[in-house]
């Protein structure tokens, strides 16, 4: 387990539980289990306490976490039939956003995913998961694909946000969010996107103009990353804490001020602790959202997705 630095003092009674255990297979002779269950009920109600008062930097931690499951974790459970397709037919390949068809739940769908990679040479493969224009453009192709079959959309938002080099720029990085943001407006098919990890700037927003937009208990969602924020208000990044709490970037935050729909519980302690269980919560809320829009028609759902950005902000 890779501790956080505020959970320091779980990985002490943690550590004092491991320690224990050691020293009963050393000596087998050793009654341990009172003082190992006393350690762990502690230890248990302490992680408990901890994340149910997260403050929003915390938060921000916790949606950073190299354990935290990925685009690809969920792919692997949510979908059969899964089949990515390569390329924006226009330029190359882009990796850091997972795009194509499959079934969930036995249903076709259409998905777009962030994904970071889980070890330095998956995030390398896939630029930790900050896309190039082509990968927005892709996104647009699957976006156009989607309508022209009538199939339903899954995206998965997380990033520190697009990749935002020379070359990027060079080829039209802007052009190629505000195209792929106007592909899925213009969706007349079911379309849900899930906030997994980090939702940052237009990198997110790119695959998350959704019918529904739901994120997990620990996630973040914001215009900016907090150390970008701080470093343009303050000219000091060191104040990323503080622009965290000014930013308004949790789940809770969100969906008082009515940007997302729902919150997807963790289990406690984080998603990295539990990732099947985090997934399957991901799934059923997934489920529920398709369910409720069974039925409507592409021009309804085109109408209540515009109206629902629309809203965002006037009566705050």
């Amino acid at each position: 387990m890779d501790y956080l630095e505020f959970e320091r003092p779980i990985a002490e009674l943690e550590g004092k539980i491991v320690e224990l255990k050691k020293l009963a297979e050393e000596d087998p002779g050793m009654d341990i289990d009172n003082d190992v269950a006393r350690l762990k009920e502690r230890a248990d109600q302490m992680v408990r306490d901890t994340y149910a008062r997260l403050t929003p930097w915390q938060k921000v931690l916790v949606a950073r976490h190299q354990n935290r499951p990925h685009f690809l974790d969920y792919a692997k459970v949510l979908f059969d039939e899964f089949t990515p397709l390569a390329g924006d037919r226009g330029f190359g390949e882009d990796q850091a956003i997972v795009a194509g068809l499959a079934r969930f739940r036995g249903r076709a769908i259409a998905f777009i995913g962030q994904e970071k990679g889980n070890d330095t040479k998956t995030r390398i493969q896939h630029n930790f998961g900050s896309a190039m224009p082509e990968g927005y453009r892709k996104a647009v192709r699957i976006f156009e694909l989607a309508n022209r079959f009538g199939l339903p959309v899954l995206s998965f938002c997380d990033t520190a946000g697009a990749y935002p080099g020379v070359s990027a720029e060079e080829r039209g990085q802007a052009e190629a969010i505000a195209r792929s943001i106007e592909a899925g407006l213009s969706l007349k098919t079911p379309f849900i996107s899930t906030i997994i990890g980090e939702g940052m700037s237009g990198g997110a927003i790119a695959i998350a103009a959704a019918n529904k937009v739901y994120m997990l208990e620990h996630a973040i969602y914001s215009v900016i990353s907090p150390e970008g924020c701080a470093s343009i208000l303050w000219r000091d990044a060191g104040k990323a804490q503080d622009a965290a709490s000014a930013l308004r970037i949790t789940a809770q935050d969100l969906k008082e001020l009515k940007i997302i729909d729902a919150i997807i519980p963790e289990p406690v302690g984080g998603a990295h602790r539990e990732p099947l269980a985090a997934i399957k919560a991901a799934s059923d809320q997934i489920a529920a959202g398709l369910s409720e829009m069974d039925g409507l028609s592409g021009e309804e759902l085109l109408r209540q997705r515009r109206a629902k950005f629309l809203a965002m902000g006037r009566n705050l």
